[in-house]
């Protein structure tokens, strides 16, 4: 048998089973997959009123839009990723009041709160309020040169991904943004008017008296938004259902996590009555209000302290992740299951954020590197085709993180292994079953197709 038809045999051979696993792998739905499914009802399109005079558009994009009604005008909080959708909501919101917009309100300068502005500017002099440092976390990233972050964030939001696949993003309904400015490009992009330097700044607008307050915690350019005369807050991304996102999988400066609980508690101190989060549905009623924000507060404040107590006993990211479990108090509650950030995450973000890479251990302080580690591990393997036989043998027992890492190995040693790629492939696609939180699932499933589509590459296979 020659080369060329050994390779496509093997081909074959490998993409039969690797369907015959995923099928295997996916028939039932697992309890991960299964919660993300029942949190799609979380994303329903609905226009809620939250209060007299506010109104909160849900379910048309990916993060909730505002709107204050005031005596001659409506100021906006956040105006959602996509411009099409910011059209389609000042519609419904002119349905219940035509005022003309006066401001708008940016609580961070994610794009997915302000990348639909321009639907919302019905003059040319509509005030647009944002903290001082707008954009801080890109700015940051790109000042450095470092763009990477765009194309993890689209595995993260899993933009490669089939409705079936994707589910949802964990806070929002899944949703595929127009691509011509790339993955958060927008027809045109708004910039702030006025910026606040102050740590709580008062602002009147439309007959509306508004708080504008400074709220480090997820970007450090961040701010809420407090309505004294109803109590309602506007959290911004510093709350949602669901763990908070300490750490994106996509690439960010250190989030301070301790400054984040503290805003936390800021908000609770408020006293409000109703909750406007970043994502998902308003939270209304004062006793929901403060039992939800106190827990959220005192989980992310546990996470901390015990992270800290770990390091302080000299203990390495990987220890700290099987130390730090957060009480079932916290772990039973809905919106602080894992959908979209990950506690493990943020342990091993606080450490690297106070300590840097190095873990403690002398071992580590010039480690092998991964083709070096892998021919060693190879020669205990019996070679390449060893710890191949591994890998296939641990993904058939379901043992998928240990065979993503003896895949790793293989493609370390011979990168263009078409049968190592497939059955990493089918590794993370296991994983992705396992887990709830939304975007680890997709960074999964966006890297399976990517490995499957190199295998294919790799062996000279068209589809």
């Amino acid at each position: 048998m020659n080369t060329f038809v050994k390779s496509l045999s093997v081909m074959i051979a490998t993409v039969f089973i690797s369907a015959l696993l995923s099928s295997t792998v996916n028939a039932v739905d697992s309890e991960a997959t299964q919660l993300l499914k029942n949190r799609t009802a979380e994303f329903d399109k609905e226009i809620i009123k939250v209060s007299s005079s506010v109104y909160t558009a849900v379910g048309y994009a990916v993060s909730p839009v505002s709107m204050i009604v005031g005596d001659d005008g409506v100021v906006i909080v956040d105006t959602g990723l996509d411009i099409e959708q910011g059209k389609a909501i000042r519609i419904d919101f002119r349905r219940i009041v035509d005022k003309p917009v006066k401001a708008i309100i940016f609580t961070h300068g994610h794009p997915d709160h302000t990348h639909g502005a321009s639907a919302f500017m019905d003059s040319p002099d509509v005030q647009v309020w944002a903290r001082e440092g707008f954009g801080h976390e890109q700015n940051t990233l790109e000042r450095a040169g470092i763009l990477i972050q765009k194309r993890r964030g689209g595995a993260q939001a899993g933009f490669s991904l089939t409705p079936e696949q994707r589910i949802n993003n964990g806070v929002a309904k899944a949703f595929w943004p127009n691509r011509k400015g790339g993955i958060w490009g927008a027809d045109q992009n708004i910039a702030p008017t006025e910026l606040v330097s102050s740590e709580r700044k008062k602002v009147s607008v439309a007959g509306i008296d508004l708080e504008l307050v400074a709220a480090n915690g997820e970007t450090q350019d961040g701010l809420y938004v407090w309505l004294p005369e109803e109590r309602v807050v506007f959290a911004g991304d510093n709350f949602y259902k669901s763990w908070p996102n300490l750490y994106a999988i996509r690439g960010t400066p250190y989030r301070d996590i301790r400054a984040w609980a503290n805003v936390i508690d800021d908000i609770l101190n408020e006293g409000a009555v109703a909750l406007v989060g970043g994502h998902t549905r308003p939270i209304i009623g004062e006793n929901e209000v403060t039992e939800t924000l106190g827990n959220y507060r005192d989980a992310i404040r546990f996470l901390f302290d015990k992270t800290v107590e770990g390091i302080n006993k000299g203990l390495s990211p990987n220890q700290l992740v099987e130390y730090v479990v957060l009480p079932d108090k916290y772990r039973d509650l809905d919106y602080l299951k894992p959908y979209y950030g990950n506690p493990e995450w943020a342990v091993r973000a606080i450490f690297s954020g106070y300590l840097g890479w190095f873990d403690g251990n002398a071992t580590n302080l010039f480690p092998l590197t991964d083709k070096q580690e892998a021919e060693r591990f190879a020669k205990v393997a019996g070679g390449v085709d060893g710890l191949l036989e591994l890998a296939t043998k641990a993904t058939r027992d379901r043992d998928f993180q240990w065979s993503a890492q003896l895949s790793d190995y293989v493609l370390s040693l011979q990168p263009n292994n078409a049968k190592a790629m497939i059955n990493k492939a089918d590794a993370l696609t296991g994983l992705a079953d396992e887990i709830p939180t939304a975007t680890a699932r997709n960074y999964y499933l966006s890297s399976a197709i990517a490995l499957r589509k190199r295998a294919e590459d790799a062996n000279d296979i068209k589809p």
